[in-house]
């Protein structure tokens, strides 16, 4: 094999499953030994245009690692094999329906290599500074793409969460820096993708986030104002109850969610539902489709393939 040749998709295991987990030792050793494959396989690597009128977008998220969040459901350390996330990854990637992906620059970077984002969106994931249950997680420092190196890897966009604690002083520099961001990839004609929430610390000092309707659609009308320009600013936000007066709060696209829900079948319903307004376009979901409770992920996928395909 070549240096930059690596090992077909994994197969092996029963049909939608992940197989025991595939060797990548080939990955190790081009990052060894020619890092600089990773920026010539971005080069080479062959894009798609965003959405078209009454397009809807299925992207699969792994970012959840760098921000410590390993988690999903009862299994703490469910992301925690590489190995494991780049098979299901390439799983999802190959099932029919499924638009792009979303990471951070080791994975992207790992997928490039493996020839997995042919004919993909990819997004680069930004901040990823507010670890999970670090006393400073309200300040989402930007500690993985920029602008700059999103444009330069021939990226589709950049994503980044903003988190928003009236009680936390740290907001403001998350504020301020997400703002920063959409100016910078708006200037790059670039999609800006902005994850917003209105958060506060529990009693025991745990970051929530408040998924009631009126505080979804306060966080929006934040994070739709950020930036110099919101022309190329897109949301990411979770389905919630009365979605219709949510989104009534915005005029720009939106995209869906899917966190780590405890019930997959009430999730593919509660998305059902909100996809059928027409300023939602798509879902970005990753624990949920990655690792369901029976682990199929081709199934779980094709099933959100076909919510998000269905005609309303």
């Amino acid at each position: 094999m070549s240096e930059t040749t690596l090992p077909p998709a994994p197969s092996a295991g029963p049909p939608g499953h992940p197989p025991a987990a595939t060797s990548y030792e080939h990955l190790t050793r081009i990052r060894a030994t020619n890092p600089g494959g990773i920026a010539e396989a971005a080069a080479r690597r062959q894009r798609r245009d965003l959405p078209g009128a009454g397009d809807r977008l299925l992207v699969i998220a792994a970012d959840h690692p760098a921000r410590g969040a390993l988690a999903v459901r009862d299994r703490p350390l469910a992301m925690a094999s590489r190995a494991d996330l780049l098979d299901r990854l390439r799983v999802a990637l190959d099932r029919p329906g499924v638009d792009g992906i979303l990471a951070t620059p080791d994975v992207l970077e790992d997928l490039l290599l493996l020839g997995a984002l042919e004919g993909k969106l990819a997004f680069g994931s930004m901040n990823r500074g507010g670890l999970q249950g670090a006393v400073f997680e309200a300040d989402d420092r930007f500690t993985g793409y920029d602008a700059a190196a999103i444009d330069a890897m021939r990226l589709d966009g950049g994503k980044m969460l903003c988190r928003i604690d009236p009680a936390d002083p740290a907001t403001a520099q998350t504020l301020e820096s997400c703002a920063h961001a959409v100016t910078d990839l708006a200037r790059r004609r670039l999609v800006a993708m902005v994850e917003p929430f209105w958060s506060r610390r529990s009693g025991a000092g745990t970051l929530r986030n408040d998924l009631s309707p009126d505080a979804v659609i306060k966080s929006i009308s934040v994070a739709q104002a950020l930036g110099v320009t919101s022309a190329y600013t897109w949301l990411k936000i979770p389905a919630v109850a009365e979605m219709e007066r949510v989104m009534a709060a915005t005029t720009l696209p939106a995209l869906l969610l899917g966190g780590d829900p405890p019930d997959i079948d009430t999730a593919y319903a509660d998305w059902g539902r909100a996809l059928r307004l027409p300023g939602v376009r798509g879902l970005v979901v990753g624990r949920a489709l990655l690792y369901p409770p029976d682990d199929d992920v081709a199934t779980a996928v094709d099933g959100a393939a076909a919510l998000v395909r269905e005609v309303h």
